[in-house]
C-alpha cells in the first residue's frame, strides 16, 4: 500500500511538473507576462527539487531500516516531517518493521541467557574450543574441577595435566575417554566425552568434563563388600563343620586312649599321634573362623553419629594415643589446626579410627628413618572444605603399590592383614568425603581426608 501511495505521488507530481513545464512555455512564446512566467519558473525548479527530494528520502530511510538490521541497531526513529501521509504510513512500516526484530532480538537474548544460565549451572564440566585451542566457552563446573578462574586457551592446561591437553585435542567426534590425573594430592578419574559443533562458520569441539572417582570408589567399594561376604559365608560353611569333626574326634580318641593296652607303646604313640594331628586341625580351624571374623567388619561398619566437635581435640587426642610409641623411637610429632576453633560435623570415633590407622602406617614408615617426623594438619582447602592431612618423611611408597593399597588383602607389612585402609575409605565414604595418596620414595607420604 505504502509503494502504491508512493508510484502514484510520483506521478501526479511528475504530471503537475509537465504541466508546470507546458505553461511556461505557454507564457515564454505567447504572452508578455514576464512577472508570471518568473513565478513559473520559480515553481518548476522548486518542483523538480520536491521530486527529487521526496525520492531520495524514502531512499535514505530505506537505507537506515537496513543498516539498522544489519548492525542490529534498533534505535533508529524515522521522522515523516510532514512529507505526506505515504510517508506516515512508511514510517510506521518502518517502526513496525523494527519493533518485529527488537523484540525478536529480545527473545534471543533471553534464550541465550537462559541457556547460559543452563550450561553455567549444571554440574558437568563443560569446555567448547576452536582446533588452535581457543576456548569460546567454559562453564563454573569446569572451572571449579579444573581450580581455574578462567581460561583462554587449552595449552594453559598443561600445568593441570599434560595428559589432560593431549586427550582434548585427540578426541573425536562422539569419543569417550577416561584419564586419571593427580593434582595436589588429590586424584581424579576424569571422563571425557566429546562433540563437534559449527558457529558463524567456524569449528568448535565441545567437550564435557566429569570426575567420577567417588562412583568408581563406591562402585570398587560395593564389589569388595559382596566378594567379601560370599567368600566369608562359604568359608564358615566349610571350616565351622572341620572343627565341629575335629573336636568330636578328638574326645572319641581321648576315650579309646583309656582302654588302649598300656604295654602296647606302638598304639599308644600312635593315638597321641592322631590326637596331637586332631588338636592342630581343630586349632587351625578355630583361627580360620577368628580370621574370616575379623574381614566381616569391612562390611558391618556401622552408620555414621554424626556430631560436631572440634578438630583440634581430635588431633590432640590422637597424638596422646600414640605418646608412648612416638617417645620410643624419638619421633617428632606436631598438630596444626588452621584455624584453631576449627569444628567438623561427623561421627568422632569412626574418624579417630582412620586417624590412629594411618597414624600407625606413619610410625612404621619412619622406622629407621634419620630425624623421623609426623604432621598432623588440620585446614579449609581452596574449595572451603575441611581436610585433615597425615604427613610423615618415611620411605614412601613405590608407585606400582600405591592403587592397591586400599584393596582389602592387600598389605606391604609383613604380618598385615590390609584392612585398616581399605576401612579407613569406607569410613571417608559413610562421610561423603574421601581418603587420597600422594607419596614420593625416599621423601615420604601424605595422607588426605576429604570432608
Amino acid at each position: 500500500m505504502v509503494y502504491k501511495r508512493f508510484r502514484f505521488i510520483c506521478v501526479f507530481r511528475i504530471l503537475i511538473l509537465a504541466l508546470s513545464i507546458v505553461a511556461f512555455f505557454l507564457l515564454l512564446f505567447k504572452t508578455e507576462l514576464f512577472a508570471a512566467l518568473f513565478i513559473t519558473g520559480i515553481l518548476i525548479v522548486f518542483q523538480i527539487y520536491s521530486l527529487i527530494r521526496y525520492v531520495e528520502k524514502t531512499n535514505r530511510d530505506l537505507s537506515r531500516l537496513f543498516e539498522s538490521i544489519k548492525y542490529a541497531d534498533f534505535s533508529q526513529t524515522f521522522k515523516d516531517e510532514k512529507l505526506g501521509k505515504s510517508f506516515t504510513e512508511l514510517r510506521n512500516t518502518f517502526e513496525e518493521v523494527t519493533d518485529a526484530f527488537r523484540k525478536t532480538r529480545a527473545e534471543k537474548e533471553e534464550h541465550y541467557r537462559y541457556l547460559q544460565t543452563v550450561v553455567q549451572h549444571i554440574g558437568i564440566g563443560l569446555i567448547a574450543f576452536q582446533p588452535n585451542g581457543e576456548v569460546e566457552l567454559i562453564n563454573t563446573a569446569a572451572k571449579k574441577l579444573l581450580n581455574i578462574p578462567h581460561l583462554k586457551n587449552i595449552q594453559s592446561l598443561t600445568s593441570f595435566n599434560l595428559q589432560l591437553v593431549e586427550t582434548l585435542f585427540k578426541l573425536k567426534p562422539r569419543e569417550k575417554a577416561l584419564i586419571k590425573v593427580e593434582y595436589n594430592n588429590e586424584l581424579f578419574h576424569l571422563a571425557l566425552y566429546a562433540t563437534e559443533f559449527k558457529l558463524r562458520g567456524k569449528d568448535f569441539t565441545l567437550v564435557s568434563i566429569q570426575n567420577i572417582h567417588s562412583e568408581i570408589e563406591e562402585t570398587e567399594i560395593m564389589a569388595w563388600q559382596k566378594l567379601i561376604r560370599v567368600l566369608t559365608h562359604e568359608i564358615m560353611n566349610s571350616i565351622t563343620p572341620i572343627s565341629s569333626l575335629a573336636s568330636t574326634i578328638n574326645d572319641l580318641i581321648s576315650e579309646s586312649n583309656l582302654v588302649i593296652r598300656q604295654d602296647n607303646e606302638e598304639n599308644k604313640e600312635t593315638v597321641e599321634d592322631i590326637h596331637s594331628a586332631i588338636n592342630t586341625i581343630q586349632k587351625r580351624s578355630q583361627g580360620l573362623m577368628h580370621f574370616v571374623d575379623a574381614y566381616r567388619n569391612l562390611t558391618l561398619i556401622p552408620k555414621p553419629n554424626f556430631q560436631i566437635f572440634s578438630v583440634n581435640d581430635l588431633l590432640k587426642r590422637i597424638g596422646n594415643l600414640m605418646k608412648t610409641n612416638i617417645k620410643q623411637k624419638n619421633i617428632i610429632f606436631k598438630t596444626t589446626t588452621r584455624p584453631e576453633n576449627l569444628s567438623l560435623t561427623a561421627d568422632p570415633e569412626l574418624v579417630e579410627q582412620v586417624l590412629i590407622n594411618l597414624t600407625l602406617n606413619a610410625l612404621q614408615a619412619v622406622d629407621g628413618i634419620e630425624k623421623p617426623r609426623i604432621d598432623l594438619v588440620a585446614e579449609l582447602d581452596s574449595q572451603s572444605r575441611i581436610i585433615i592431612q597425615v604427613k610423615d618423611n618415611g620411605v614412601g611408597i613405590p608407585e606400582e603399590n600405591r592403587e592397591k593399597i586400599f584393596i582389602p588383602f592387600f598389605s606391604t607389612k609383613e604380618g598385615g592383614s590390609g584392612i585398616g585402609l581399605s576401612l579407613s575409605r569406607q569410613i571417608m565414604r559413610l562421610h561423603q568425603g574421601s581418603i587420597g595418596l600422594h607419596s614420593e620414595p625416599g621423601e615420604g607420604t601424605i595422607f588426605t581426608l576429604k570432608f
